[in-house]
């Protein structure tokens, strides 16, 4: 579509072009056979040499504007019409600017510059309107207040709700929305307060749902049926954040920023993440870590029942699994791989992975 576009606006401007400009370049090329003088036969030239050099890069066009719109796809629509005015505010100045040189009548210069000074003015137009958004909204905001942005406006209310019932704002980022298990503690109603899911974490979710690969489309499909699970559960209310972070590519970073800005807790499963927040003076919340913590202990000494599943990376040991996951690692159990043995604790130790329990085999 793109491509057949760019040939027939290239023929039309071919078509005007020979029209009007025709027979001088011809004159001027001392070319003065009568069928060249002719208007009608030069808009049919032309027309003709556009249509082919429309031809020739139209797939340079198409890529071109392909990214173009990439980019805008990209954008926030606030930051779409700040855009939008600031680039007609800035070719209207660029244009003024250019009035004086072009009266001038300077050869070249009088030509070239109206057009630099206008494509300048409508870039840097563009770019004063992008930075200063914010500063514009307060400035039409009839309170006063600084409501700048919605992330100004989610930072006030989540700030009313710590003020008022002690609940913060809980973002919630790519990893613990597959995980799941994000919905079962909210169904519990051990979370208290909103979740925020922000438009590039859905984003993102859609593209691994949209993957080639099978796991990850999996994945992601997931994720998109725990947020509608999330959205019909009466106990929390989760809202959508609009607003994106052009100047940060990562996804990681904007979730820290819009933690920060918000003052809100950031709920992940990422321990990359985690690690980041907390660096930043980010609360965080790590379902991972709250699933270790609600898991029972176990004392040395204490007897249990478990199933050899597989060998141990030390020799003779043997791997088995309590109900919640945990590893127990089993003295002398490799040779009762697949057998229910009674089993007691010498003890217990705690990583970034989870709980790991050490056993022997008992005597009895």
């Amino acid at each position: 579509m793109i491509k057949k576009m760019t040939i027939s606006v290239l023929m039309i401007v071919g078509l005007s072009f020979g029209y009007t400009l025709g027979p001088q370049i011809w004159r001027s090329l001392r070319l003065y056979h009568q069928l060249l003088i002719n208007p009608f036969v030069n808009s049919i030239i032309f027309g003709l040499i556009f249509m082919l050099l429309g031809i020739l890069f139209a797939p340079l066009f198409e890529r071109l504007i392909h990214k173009l719109l990439s980019m805008l796809e990209k954008q926030s629509t606030p930051n779409l019409l700040f855009g939008a005015l600031g680039v007609l505010l800035g070719l209207l100045i660029g244009y003024l600017l250019s009035l004086p040189i072009a009266s001038l009548n300077i050869p070249f210069l009088s030509s070239t510059m109206p057009l630099v000074l206008t494509v300048l003015g409508g870039m840097i137009g563009y770019q004063m309107m992008i930075n200063r958004r914010d500063e514009v909204l307060h400035l039409f905001t009839k309170s006063g207040q600084k409501l700048q942005s919605a992330s100004y406006e989610l930072n006030k209310q989540s700030k009313q709700n710590e003020a008022e019932s002690g609940q913060r704002v809980k973002v919630l980022d790519t990893s613990v929305i597959i995980d799941g298990r994000i919905a079962e503690v909210v169904q519990t109603g051990f979370i208290e307060g909103s979740l925020l899911v922000p438009k590039f974490v859905l984003s993102e979710l859609q593209h691994i749902a949209d993957a080639s690969d099978s796991l990850k489309r999996a994945k992601g499909r997931r994720g998109l049926d725990i947020l509608n699970r999330l959205q019909k559960t009466p106990k929390i209310s989760i809202d959508f954040f609009e607003g994106d972070y052009a100047d940060i590519e990562e996804v990681d970073a904007k979730l820290v920023r819009l933690a920060k800005e918000l003052n809100a807790v950031l709920v992940t499963n990422d321990y990359n993440l985690n690690k980041v927040s907390e660096f930043q003076n980010v609360p965080v919340l790590n379902i991972n870590e709250l699933a270790n913590a609600v898991k029972p202990e176990v004392l040395p000494g204490e007897e249990m029942q478990v199933q050899i599943i597989k060998a141990g990376t030390e020799r003779r040991q043997g791997v088995a699994y309590l109900d919640d996951g945990t590893m127990v690692v089993v003295e002398d159990g490799q040779d009762h791989i697949n057998k229910h043995l009674n089993v007691v604790v010498t003890s217990s130790l705690q990583t970034a992975a989870g709980r790991m329990i050490f056993a022997k085999i008992c005597d009895n």
